[in-house]
Protein backbone atom coordinates (compact mmCIF):
# COMPACT_ATOMS: atom_id res chain seq x y z
CA UNK A 1 0.00 0.00 0.00
CA UNK A 2 1.57 3.38 -1.20
CA UNK A 3 1.06 7.15 -0.76
CA UNK A 4 2.24 9.02 -3.12
CA UNK A 5 3.53 12.17 -0.90
CA UNK A 6 4.49 12.76 2.96
CA UNK A 7 1.78 13.27 5.21
CA UNK A 8 0.73 16.52 5.71
CA UNK A 9 -2.79 17.60 8.14
CA UNK A 10 -5.23 18.53 5.52
CA UNK A 11 -3.39 17.34 2.41
CA UNK A 12 -5.40 14.50 0.30
CA UNK A 13 -3.03 12.04 -0.55
CA UNK A 14 -3.48 9.86 -3.51
CA UNK A 15 -3.69 6.12 -2.85
CA UNK A 16 -2.88 2.96 -5.06
CA UNK A 17 -3.39 -0.54 -3.54
CA UNK A 18 -0.21 -2.47 -3.69
CA UNK A 19 0.12 -5.21 -1.14
CA UNK A 20 3.58 -6.82 -0.91
CA UNK A 21 3.85 -10.21 -2.90
CA UNK A 22 5.70 -11.23 0.41
CA UNK A 23 2.35 -10.42 2.47
CA UNK A 24 0.87 -12.51 -0.35
CA UNK A 25 3.59 -15.38 0.03
CA UNK A 26 2.81 -15.54 3.68
CA UNK A 27 -0.55 -15.15 3.72
CA UNK A 28 -0.36 -18.87 1.27
CA UNK A 29 2.61 -19.96 3.79
CA UNK A 30 -0.60 -20.03 7.04
CA UNK A 31 -3.31 -21.41 5.22
CA UNK A 32 -1.25 -24.27 3.74
CA UNK A 33 0.06 -24.64 7.35
CA UNK A 34 -3.11 -24.44 9.55
CA UNK A 35 -4.08 -26.57 12.66
CA UNK A 36 -7.64 -27.57 12.32
CA UNK A 37 -9.31 -28.16 15.25
CA UNK A 38 -12.17 -30.89 15.77
CA UNK A 39 -15.67 -30.75 15.75
CA UNK A 40 -18.95 -32.42 16.78
CA UNK A 41 -20.73 -34.25 13.77
CA UNK A 42 -23.58 -33.37 12.76
CA UNK A 43 -24.10 -30.00 14.25
CA UNK A 44 -24.00 -27.93 10.68
CA UNK A 45 -23.90 -24.19 12.16
CA UNK A 46 -25.22 -24.38 15.85
CA UNK A 47 -21.86 -24.45 17.32
CA UNK A 48 -20.21 -22.07 14.62
CA UNK A 49 -18.62 -22.35 11.15
CA UNK A 50 -18.93 -25.52 10.00
CA UNK A 51 -15.38 -27.43 9.48
CA UNK A 52 -15.90 -28.81 6.17
CA UNK A 53 -17.19 -25.40 4.53
CA UNK A 54 -14.11 -23.91 6.27
CA UNK A 55 -11.63 -26.07 4.83
CA UNK A 56 -13.44 -25.74 1.46
CA UNK A 57 -13.69 -21.47 1.76
CA UNK A 58 -9.61 -21.72 2.64
CA UNK A 59 -8.74 -23.81 -0.40
CA UNK A 60 -10.70 -21.60 -2.10
CA UNK A 61 -8.79 -18.37 -0.48
CA UNK A 62 -5.75 -20.38 -1.20
CA UNK A 63 -5.54 -21.63 -4.75
CA UNK A 64 -8.30 -20.53 -6.69
CA UNK A 65 -9.10 -17.08 -5.75
CA UNK A 66 -6.84 -13.81 -7.27
CA UNK A 67 -6.33 -10.88 -4.91
CA UNK A 68 -4.39 -9.37 -7.88
CA UNK A 69 -7.57 -8.88 -9.52
CA UNK A 70 -9.22 -8.03 -6.87
CA UNK A 71 -6.60 -5.66 -6.08
CA UNK A 72 -6.91 -4.05 -9.51
CA UNK A 73 -10.80 -3.38 -9.63
CA UNK A 74 -10.71 -1.83 -6.24
CA UNK A 75 -7.56 0.53 -8.04
CA UNK A 76 -9.82 1.51 -10.40
CA UNK A 77 -12.07 3.68 -8.23
CA UNK A 78 -9.81 7.37 -7.41
CA UNK A 79 -8.67 6.85 -3.48
CA UNK A 80 -7.16 8.83 -1.16
CA UNK A 81 -5.63 8.95 2.43
CA UNK A 82 -6.08 12.44 5.00
CA UNK A 83 -5.45 13.29 8.22
CA UNK A 84 -8.56 14.08 10.52
CA UNK A 85 -7.94 14.42 14.09
CA UNK A 86 -4.49 12.58 14.75
CA UNK A 87 -5.71 9.08 12.20
CA UNK A 88 -5.27 8.20 8.61
CA UNK A 89 -8.50 8.25 6.44
CA UNK A 90 -8.86 6.51 3.30
CA UNK A 91 -11.49 6.85 0.92
CA UNK A 92 -12.27 6.24 -2.63
CA UNK A 93 -14.00 9.72 -4.51
CA UNK A 94 -16.18 8.46 -7.23
CA UNK A 95 -17.14 11.21 -9.68
CA UNK A 96 -20.50 11.13 -11.67
CA UNK A 97 -20.38 12.27 -15.08
CA UNK A 98 -23.43 13.86 -14.51
CA UNK A 99 -21.98 17.60 -13.74
CA UNK A 100 -25.06 18.00 -10.88
CA UNK A 101 -24.80 14.77 -9.64
CA UNK A 102 -25.87 14.33 -5.40
CA UNK A 103 -22.39 14.49 -3.41
CA UNK A 104 -22.87 11.40 -1.12
CA UNK A 105 -20.78 9.85 1.25
CA UNK A 106 -21.49 5.70 1.91
CA UNK A 107 -20.15 4.28 4.87
CA UNK A 108 -19.98 0.27 5.33
CA UNK A 109 -20.15 -1.60 8.83
CA UNK A 110 -18.27 -4.30 10.83
CA UNK A 111 -17.24 -7.13 9.69
CA UNK A 112 -17.41 -4.91 6.01
CA UNK A 113 -15.35 -2.58 4.27
CA UNK A 114 -15.96 -0.36 0.86
CA UNK A 115 -15.79 -3.48 -1.14
CA UNK A 116 -19.63 -3.78 0.35
CA UNK A 117 -20.77 -1.16 -2.59
CA UNK A 118 -19.12 -2.65 -5.75
CA UNK A 119 -22.13 -3.46 -7.25
CA UNK A 120 -23.73 -0.39 -6.65
CA UNK A 121 -21.37 2.51 -7.65
CA UNK A 122 -21.85 2.15 -11.25
CA UNK A 123 -25.36 2.63 -10.84
CA UNK A 124 -25.00 5.71 -8.39
CA UNK A 125 -22.52 7.09 -9.94
CA UNK A 126 -23.81 6.73 -13.84
CA UNK A 127 -27.73 5.87 -14.10
CA UNK A 128 -27.57 6.53 -17.94
CA UNK A 129 -25.37 3.75 -18.34
CA UNK A 130 -27.32 2.06 -16.26
CA UNK A 131 -30.91 2.12 -17.47
CA UNK A 132 -31.55 4.74 -15.00
CA UNK A 133 -32.75 8.98 -15.04
CA UNK A 134 -29.61 10.86 -14.78
CA UNK A 135 -31.09 13.51 -12.75
CA UNK A 136 -30.53 10.81 -9.89
CA UNK A 137 -26.53 10.73 -10.10
CA UNK A 138 -24.06 10.67 -7.14
CA UNK A 139 -20.72 11.56 -6.69
CA UNK A 140 -19.92 9.09 -4.43
CA UNK A 141 -17.34 9.24 -1.11
CA UNK A 142 -17.21 5.95 0.13
CA UNK A 143 -14.51 6.18 3.82
CA UNK A 144 -13.08 3.23 5.20
CA UNK A 145 -13.76 3.74 9.09
CA UNK A 146 -10.80 4.92 11.13
CA UNK A 147 -9.29 1.78 12.75
CA UNK A 148 -11.08 -0.94 9.65
CA UNK A 149 -8.69 -1.71 6.78
CA UNK A 150 -7.05 0.64 4.81
CA UNK A 151 -8.15 3.48 7.67
CA UNK A 152 -6.00 1.11 10.19
CA UNK A 153 -4.99 0.86 12.70
CA UNK A 154 -5.84 3.88 14.85
CA UNK A 155 -3.31 4.94 17.37
CA UNK A 156 -5.44 6.28 20.36
CA UNK A 157 -8.55 5.76 22.44
CA UNK A 158 -11.58 7.04 22.18
CA UNK A 159 -12.43 6.18 18.55
CA UNK A 160 -16.19 5.87 19.14
CA UNK A 161 -18.86 6.69 16.54
CA UNK A 162 -19.54 10.26 17.75
CA UNK A 163 -16.08 10.95 16.58
CA UNK A 164 -15.80 9.02 13.71
CA UNK A 165 -19.00 10.76 12.06
CA UNK A 166 -17.21 14.21 13.03
CA UNK A 167 -14.08 12.80 11.17
CA UNK A 168 -16.51 12.02 7.90
CA UNK A 169 -18.00 15.55 8.23
CA UNK A 170 -14.22 17.18 7.87
CA UNK A 171 -13.64 14.64 5.21
CA UNK A 172 -16.67 15.99 2.82
CA UNK A 173 -16.10 19.82 3.33
CA UNK A 174 -12.64 19.23 3.11
CA UNK A 175 -13.65 17.76 -0.45
CA UNK A 176 -15.34 21.00 -0.99
CA UNK A 177 -18.92 19.49 -0.71
CA UNK A 178 -20.86 21.97 1.80
CA UNK A 179 -24.29 20.15 0.72
CA UNK A 180 -24.76 16.27 0.63
CA UNK A 181 -26.09 13.28 1.74
CA UNK A 182 -24.98 10.01 3.78
CA UNK A 183 -26.15 6.55 3.65
CA UNK A 184 -24.98 3.47 5.48
CA UNK A 185 -25.86 0.27 7.60
CA UNK A 186 -24.22 -1.07 10.50
CA UNK A 187 -21.58 1.03 11.80
CA UNK A 188 -22.43 3.07 8.95
CA UNK A 189 -26.04 3.55 9.68
CA UNK A 190 -24.61 4.98 13.07
CA UNK A 191 -21.86 7.19 11.62
CA UNK A 192 -24.30 8.73 8.99
CA UNK A 193 -27.44 9.72 10.97
CA UNK A 194 -24.91 10.95 13.58
CA UNK A 195 -23.71 13.27 10.93
CA UNK A 196 -27.44 13.71 9.99
CA UNK A 197 -28.37 14.54 13.51
CA UNK A 198 -25.69 16.97 13.90
CA UNK A 199 -25.10 18.85 10.63
CA UNK A 200 -28.85 19.45 9.61
CA UNK A 201 -27.36 22.77 7.93
CA UNK A 202 -25.30 20.39 5.87
CA UNK A 203 -26.99 17.06 5.47
CA UNK A 204 -29.53 16.71 2.91
CA UNK A 205 -31.03 13.47 4.02
CA UNK A 206 -29.73 10.31 5.78
CA UNK A 207 -30.80 6.67 3.97
CA UNK A 208 -30.04 3.86 6.32
CA UNK A 209 -30.72 0.63 5.93
CA UNK A 210 -30.34 -0.24 9.65
CA UNK A 211 -32.21 1.75 12.44
CA UNK A 212 -29.74 2.74 15.48
CA UNK A 213 -31.97 2.05 18.63
CA UNK A 214 -35.21 0.79 16.67
CA UNK A 215 -35.75 -2.42 17.90
CA UNK A 216 -37.34 -3.83 20.51
CA UNK A 217 -34.76 -3.88 23.50
CA UNK A 218 -37.34 -5.39 25.94
CA UNK A 219 -40.12 -7.56 26.38
CA UNK A 220 -43.70 -5.09 25.28
CA UNK A 221 -45.57 -4.87 28.39
CA UNK A 222 -49.72 -5.65 27.55
CA UNK A 223 -50.37 -1.42 27.75
CA UNK A 224 -47.66 -0.52 25.24
CA UNK A 225 -48.92 -3.45 23.13
CA UNK A 226 -52.60 -2.15 23.34
CA UNK A 227 -51.60 1.27 21.89
CA UNK A 228 -50.69 0.10 18.45
CA UNK A 229 -52.08 -1.02 15.72
CA UNK A 230 -52.78 -5.00 14.94
CA UNK A 231 -49.59 -4.78 12.23
CA UNK A 232 -47.62 -2.83 14.32
CA UNK A 233 -48.16 -4.88 17.60
CA UNK A 234 -47.70 -8.51 15.41
CA UNK A 235 -44.54 -6.71 14.31
CA UNK A 236 -43.33 -5.70 17.78
CA UNK A 237 -43.80 -9.13 18.91
CA UNK A 238 -41.77 -10.63 16.12
CA UNK A 239 -39.19 -7.76 16.99
CA UNK A 240 -38.47 -8.66 20.76
CA UNK A 241 -38.55 -12.48 19.52
CA UNK A 242 -35.71 -11.72 17.31
CA UNK A 243 -33.76 -9.57 19.59
CA UNK A 244 -34.04 -12.31 22.50
CA UNK A 245 -33.05 -14.67 19.32
CA UNK A 246 -29.99 -12.49 19.23
CA UNK A 247 -29.05 -11.72 22.72
CA UNK A 248 -28.80 -15.60 23.80
CA UNK A 249 -27.59 -16.85 20.45
CA UNK A 250 -25.72 -14.49 18.48
CA UNK A 251 -24.50 -11.40 20.67
CA UNK A 252 -21.04 -13.17 21.59
CA UNK A 253 -19.08 -11.87 19.55
CA UNK A 254 -20.02 -8.40 20.35
CA UNK A 255 -19.57 -8.66 23.89
CA UNK A 256 -16.03 -10.04 23.48
CA UNK A 257 -14.69 -6.78 21.07
CA UNK A 258 -16.50 -4.65 23.47
CA UNK A 259 -14.50 -5.73 26.48
CA UNK A 260 -10.87 -7.82 25.09
CA UNK A 261 -10.61 -6.65 21.77
CA UNK A 262 -6.57 -7.12 22.35
CA UNK A 263 -7.03 -10.29 23.51
CA UNK A 264 -9.00 -11.50 20.47
CA UNK A 265 -6.48 -9.25 18.20
CA UNK A 266 -4.09 -11.96 18.92
CA UNK A 267 -5.86 -14.81 17.13
CA UNK A 268 -7.35 -13.22 14.36
CA UNK A 269 -3.92 -11.49 13.13
CA UNK A 270 -2.01 -14.30 13.41
CA UNK A 271 -4.26 -16.78 11.91
CA UNK A 272 -5.51 -16.28 8.57
CA UNK A 273 -8.42 -18.76 8.87
CA UNK A 274 -9.24 -17.55 12.53
CA UNK A 275 -10.02 -14.21 10.54
CA UNK A 276 -11.77 -15.79 7.42
CA UNK A 277 -13.90 -17.71 10.37
CA UNK A 278 -14.50 -14.83 12.41
CA UNK A 279 -16.06 -12.62 9.43
CA UNK A 280 -17.52 -15.79 7.17
CA UNK A 281 -19.85 -16.82 10.14
CA UNK A 282 -21.17 -13.13 10.14
CA UNK A 283 -21.62 -13.16 6.48
CA UNK A 284 -24.40 -16.48 6.86
CA UNK A 285 -25.37 -15.33 9.99
CA UNK A 286 -26.79 -12.19 8.71
CA UNK A 287 -27.49 -12.36 5.40
CA UNK A 288 -30.71 -13.61 3.70
CA UNK A 289 -29.06 -17.45 2.93
CA UNK A 290 -29.78 -20.86 3.36
CA UNK A 291 -26.91 -23.05 3.77
CA UNK A 292 -23.85 -20.47 2.85
CA UNK A 293 -22.66 -17.38 2.52
CA UNK A 294 -22.20 -17.56 -1.14
CA UNK A 295 -26.14 -18.18 -1.18
CA UNK A 296 -26.15 -14.23 -0.55
CA UNK A 297 -23.32 -12.63 -1.35
CA UNK A 298 -20.40 -13.58 -4.06
CA UNK A 299 -17.50 -15.11 -2.74
CA UNK A 300 -14.58 -13.38 -4.05
CA UNK A 301 -16.17 -9.81 -2.45
CA UNK A 302 -16.32 -11.85 0.58
CA UNK A 303 -12.87 -12.82 0.56
CA UNK A 304 -11.81 -9.27 -0.67
CA UNK A 305 -13.27 -7.99 2.55
CA UNK A 306 -11.81 -10.75 4.69
CA UNK A 307 -8.23 -10.05 2.72
CA UNK A 308 -8.65 -6.44 3.38
CA UNK A 309 -8.60 -7.14 6.95
CA UNK A 310 -6.01 -9.43 7.11
CA UNK A 311 -3.69 -7.71 4.89
CA UNK A 312 -4.26 -4.26 6.89
CA UNK A 313 -3.90 -6.25 10.40
CA UNK A 314 -6.99 -4.45 11.69
CA UNK A 315 -8.76 -7.45 13.21
CA UNK A 316 -7.96 -5.72 16.70
CA UNK A 317 -7.99 -2.06 16.19
CA UNK A 318 -11.56 -2.59 14.26
CA UNK A 319 -12.94 -3.96 17.31
CA UNK A 320 -11.52 -1.32 19.45
CA UNK A 321 -15.22 0.25 18.22
CA UNK A 322 -17.17 -1.91 20.20
CA UNK A 323 -15.07 -1.62 23.07
CA UNK A 324 -15.01 2.54 22.59
CA UNK A 325 -18.81 2.93 22.02
CA UNK A 326 -19.67 0.37 25.00
CA UNK A 327 -17.41 2.78 27.50
CA UNK A 328 -18.75 5.92 26.03
CA UNK A 329 -20.56 8.40 28.46
CA UNK A 330 -23.83 7.61 26.11
CA UNK A 331 -23.88 3.95 26.00
CA UNK A 332 -27.21 2.40 27.35
CA UNK A 333 -29.23 5.89 25.94
CA UNK A 334 -31.57 6.43 23.92
CA UNK A 335 -30.53 7.87 20.31
CA UNK A 336 -30.46 11.99 20.16
CA UNK A 337 -33.02 12.81 18.33
CA UNK A 338 -31.99 14.30 14.70
CA UNK A 339 -34.12 16.63 12.90
CA UNK A 340 -33.09 16.06 9.50
CA UNK A 341 -34.98 13.93 7.26
CA UNK A 342 -34.27 10.20 7.11
CA UNK A 343 -34.90 6.99 5.33
CA UNK A 344 -34.86 3.71 6.08
CA UNK A 345 -34.69 0.82 4.13
CA UNK A 346 -35.75 -2.18 5.75
CA UNK A 347 -34.46 -6.09 4.86
CA UNK A 348 -36.67 -8.29 6.02
CA UNK A 349 -33.38 -10.45 6.94
CA UNK A 350 -31.35 -7.99 8.56
CA UNK A 351 -30.57 -9.12 12.22
CA UNK A 352 -33.20 -6.81 14.12
CA UNK A 353 -36.72 -5.89 12.96
CA UNK A 354 -36.84 -2.12 13.25
CA UNK A 355 -40.32 -0.58 14.77
CA UNK A 356 -41.90 2.79 12.96
CA UNK A 357 -43.16 3.54 16.57
CA UNK A 358 -39.83 3.95 18.04
CA UNK A 359 -38.07 5.02 15.07
CA UNK A 360 -40.30 8.35 15.19
CA UNK A 361 -39.19 9.24 19.14
CA UNK A 362 -36.14 10.24 18.05
CA UNK A 363 -36.17 10.41 13.83
CA UNK A 364 -37.91 12.44 11.13
CA UNK A 365 -38.30 9.09 9.47
CA UNK A 366 -39.88 10.43 5.75
CA UNK A 367 -39.74 7.16 3.52
CA UNK A 368 -39.88 4.03 5.25
CA UNK A 369 -39.67 0.87 2.73
CA UNK A 370 -39.74 -2.69 3.26
CA UNK A 371 -38.16 -5.82 1.50
CA UNK A 372 -39.26 -9.40 1.85
CA UNK A 373 -35.53 -10.26 0.32
CA UNK A 374 -31.92 -9.36 1.72
CA UNK A 375 -30.29 -8.94 5.05
CA UNK A 376 -27.53 -6.99 6.73
CA UNK A 377 -25.12 -6.45 3.50
CA UNK A 378 -27.68 -4.92 1.27
CA UNK A 379 -25.31 -3.09 -0.83
CA UNK A 380 -24.07 -6.54 -1.51
CA UNK A 381 -26.79 -8.87 -1.53
CA UNK A 382 -29.76 -6.95 -3.07
CA UNK A 383 -27.67 -3.50 -4.73
CA UNK A 384 -30.56 -3.14 -7.43
CA UNK A 385 -33.08 -2.57 -4.68
CA UNK A 386 -30.78 -0.45 -2.49
CA UNK A 387 -30.07 1.71 -5.69
CA UNK A 388 -33.76 2.44 -5.93
CA UNK A 389 -34.85 2.76 -2.61
CA UNK A 390 -31.52 5.29 -2.40
CA UNK A 391 -32.81 7.23 -5.97
CA UNK A 392 -35.93 7.72 -4.65
CA UNK A 393 -35.02 9.06 -1.60
CA UNK A 394 -32.75 11.86 -3.02
CA UNK A 395 -35.14 12.84 -5.39
CA UNK A 396 -36.88 14.48 -3.49
CA UNK A 397 -34.26 16.20 -1.58
CA UNK A 398 -33.07 17.86 -4.67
Amino acid sequence: MTDTSAAAAGTLRPFRLDIPQRDLDDLHDRLDRTRWPDELPGVGWAYGIPGGYLRELAHYWRHSYDWRAAEAALNAWPQFTTEIDGANVHFAHILSPEPGATPLLMTHGWPGSLVEFTNVVGPLTDPRAHGGDPADAFHLVLPSIPGFGLSGPTRETGWEFHRMAAAFAVLMERLGYPRYGVQGGDWGAAISREIGRSHPDRVIGVHLNLLPGGAASREPDAEELAALSPAERERTLASWERTRSWTAERQGYADLQATRPQTLAYALTDSPVGQLAWIAEKFKEWTDSRDRPEDAVDRDQLLTNVSLYWFTATAGSSARAYYERAHAEYWGSPPEPSTTPTALADFAHDNFIPLRHIADRTNNIVQWTTYERGGHFAAMEQPELLTADIRTFFHART
